[in-house]
């Protein structure tokens, strides 16, 4: 597979770094890193109208942070579609400021409310901790979201990595209570099958940045030794019935052990008679969204998906 020139000086970059592997240092040195990679690899941080952080009401009672970006003016204006956003990077690093800039890019591009979830991490909080969290900001968003200007009638989920696999649980948890109704689902090179076997682990299990063992890693740090990978809230891709579900947006990388299963995910959901946009972008690498001061095809992909946005939000 021919990869991209800037996301092999990505690679060579972090080769030149001597950066340790996640699975070498512990999680709050993997989440320090990954932040301080944000430094590094994207862009400034795009303005927008509104950056507002908050604490909603999380699943146990306690406070879960939230960050709400307004892309376009609030005020008196007609009440804002919302991407309620889930990060990525294994259920265990990854905030909301390494995903700073790329919320802010969306809520600019798309001119619609962004609400991004700082759900608990493992391993200090094990499976189903990140989705009970996401389903409840979810929820808030369709049920208090009005008092911001946000509309309830106008909700669209989404992520990257491991934040697309929250988004595709959260989106079949939804159908299965009938409410809110979902938009869309935005599914950006998603984590969706834990038995870690599709064919493109194989491929690409060293030297794309994402390796075979950072993601044993990610799950073991996941999961309880209960956990049974084929529930659809850990691999949505094995869930008996994808139909129903809100139309969805996919974007794979050819050069990521996540391909194959984001690629079937989409094959499974059109034979359920779901609306899907498939962006396949067959030269880069696991996470290069979030590298747009050195990959140039970061921000064109960017727009892209914000274009799709405004398509599920009406706003074209």
């Amino acid at each position: 597979m021919a990869l991209d020139e800037d996301a092999a000086r990505v690679l060579e970059l972090v080769r030149l770094s001597g950066r340790p592997p996640f699975e070498a240092v512990t999680p709050a040195e993997a989440r320090a890193l990954f932040l301080a990679g944000r430094d590094v690899f994207s862009p400034p941080p795009p303005p927008v109208a509104e950056v507002r952080d908050l604490a909603i009401r999380g699943p146990e009672g306690t406070p879960l942070p939230v960050r709400l970006y307004r892309g376009a003016p609030g005020g008196d204006a007609k009440p804002l579609p919302t991407l309620v956003f889930f990060h990525g990077a294994g259920w265990v690093v990854g905030d909301l400021d390494s995903h700073d800039p790329m919320c802010r890019h969306l809520a600019r591009a798309a001119g619609c409310a962004v609400v991004a979830v700082d759900y608990r991490l493992a391993p200090e909080h094990k499976f189903p901790a990140a989705v009970d969290d996401c389903l409840a900001a979810t929820r808030w968003v369709a049920e208090s979201g009005a008092a911001l200007g946000l509309d309830r009638d106008r909700i669209a989920v989404g992520g990257d990595s491991a934040g697309g696999n929250l988004a595709a649980v959260v989106s079949l948890a939804l159908r299965e209570r009938g409410a809110p109704k979902l938009c869309a689902q935005l599914l950006l090179y998603p984590a969706l099958d834990f038995s870690l076997k599709q064919g493109s682990h194989q491929r690409f299990a060293e030297g794309y940045l994402l390796t075979e063992a950072t993601m044993r890693w990610f799950a073991n740090a996941y999961l309880r030794p209960s956990d049974d990978i084929a529930d659809w809230r850990l691999s949505p891709l094995r869930a008996a019935d994808l139909a129903g579900l809100p139309p969805a947006y996919v974007l794979t990388a050819g050069c990521d052990p996540l391909c194959d299963e984001g690629i079937a995910f989409v094959q499974r959901l059109r034979q359920a008679g779901v609306a899907v946009a498939h962006r396949h972008c067959a030269d880069q690498i696991h996470g290069f969204l979030l590298m747009g001061k050195i990959v140039r095809a970061a921000t064109p992909a960017l727009d892209d998906i914000a274009a799709a946005l405004r398509q599920y939000f009406g706003l074209t």
